[in-house]
């Protein structure tokens, strides 16, 4: 998860106070368009409750509004600081029941960990034996659609594109010419695919179409492109194709490496658990030691100690609120337990401990994962995958 995350990094290098919103942006019925009409100044008054400076409040009111054009549920994130937007970002999919706020020394991106951890860049190709039309998208697992970010499309030659039947050596040399022209199609498609998957890392690419172009395409992919490619078994570029044929099967191709993926990790946990030099530790104090050194590989945050700040968490709701609390840091090892372990860094503050282990896990190019703290072995808060053992220096 760590790459939709590494670009906000330089967030975590501004000092001041941050605010952190995340409100419905849906643009509602007409029964709650009066509730869409008083959200941005009530999320104002429940900023400034929380200590936020007017300014920073005032900013937030003004940046809030329904976001058209997309169907609900839909979210909009807001990080303010020194009465600036410095990060607004739509959420599709994501269902806010009540406003999330934040007041405090660092931005706070679990929110974003949420939504980019599912929001997974995704390849279609839908071909034919003249060429494909292939889709760059972001798809979330459990949800329908997907916003498409680049399209492009390939159209090789339709010289002898089909084969006629027929005997004798001009008619197999012929035959000869139709099944170059087919492979010489596919390559160009195999092509722009792993061009896309070198630039762009997807998750998945999903090859429908024509049988037999769908299966020299994936023949002709780089090992890399192979390796996280599939066949959908439907002719998806004829004319008349259910396109919710493709949709369906990306969505259970996400859920399927989703799922082996989390399996893969807690595995790796359960493993480690025992061993004379684990590359794991459990528990918050062990993970931020581990952080101090960079030493986390992956941090995986429970729902436990990270729970859905779209679900009833609100300013106001004092039981709903995390009471953990860990020092963050201006620079390494970017996180304590307490002032003492500072190691001559200065002391931003104090800050919900979720969002400053996160916080340091960006800083020293770690990922993140969330996890429900059942899974996790123990029932750890959070846990951590390690670069090196627990037991070396």
């Amino acid at each position: 998860m760590n790459g939709p995350l590494e670009k906000y990094a330089p967030l975590f290098g501004k000092t001041g106070t941050w605010c952190t919103v995340l409100a419905d942006a849906g643009t509602g019925t007409v029964v709650s368009q009066e509730s869409v009409d008083v959200r941005p100044a009530q999320v104002a008054d429940a900023l400034r409750a929380a200590g936020a400076e007017d300014a920073d409040a005032r900013a937030a009111e003004e940046a809030l509004r329904p976001e058209e054009g997309l169907p609900s549920p839909v979210a909009r994130l807001l990080l303010v600081r020194n009465g600036t937007v410095e990060l607004d970002r739509v959420l599709p999919g994501e269902r806010v029941e009540n406003p999330y706020i934040s007041v405090g020394v660092i931005p706070d991106l679990l929110p974003l960990v949420r939504h980019e951890g599912s929001d997974l860049p995704v390849i279609t190709a839908n071909v034919d034996r003249s060429g494909a039309d292939i889709v760059l998208s972001y798809a979330r697992p459990g949800m329908e659609g997907r916003q498409a970010t680049e399209e492009h499309t390939t159209e090789g030659s339709t010289e002898n594109l089909k084969k006629v039947p027929g005997g004798g050596w001009a008619q197999g040399k012929y035959q000869h010419r139709t099944e170059e022209i087919w492979r010489q199609n596919a390559d160009e498609v195999a092509g722009e695919i792993d061009r896309l998957v070198e630039a762009r890392r997807p998750a998945l690419v999903a090859i429908g179409g024509d049988q037999r172009a769908r299966d020299l395409v994936f023949s002709q992919l780089s090992d890399h492109s192979r390796a996280i490619a599939a066949t959908v078994d439907s002719h998806t570029r004829a004319a008349g194709a259910d396109p919710e044929v493709m949709t369906a099967a990306v969505e259970r191709l996400l859920a399927e490496k989703q799922a082996h993926a989390q399996h893969q990790l807690l595995e790796r946990l359960e493993q480690e658990k025992d061993h004379p030099n684990p590359r794991a530790v459990f528990g918050i104090g062990a993970v931020v030691r581990a952080l101090q050194q960079a030493q986390v590989e992956t941090l995986v945050l429970s729902d436990q100690l990270a729970p859905d700040p779209g679900a009833g968490n609100t300013a106001t709701d004092q039981g709903g609120r995390q009471t953990r609390e860990l020092v963050v840091l201006d620079e390494a090892p970017w996180i304590a337990a307490a002032e003492d372990e500072v190691a001559g860094a200065r002391v931003l503050g104090r800050a919900a401990a979720a969002a400053a282990l996160l916080r340091a896990a960006v800083l020293t190019d770690a990922t993140v994962e969330l996890l429900p703290a059942a899974a996790i072995p123990g029932g750890a808060e959070a846990a951590a995958v390690l670069r090196w053992g627990a037991g070396q220096a």
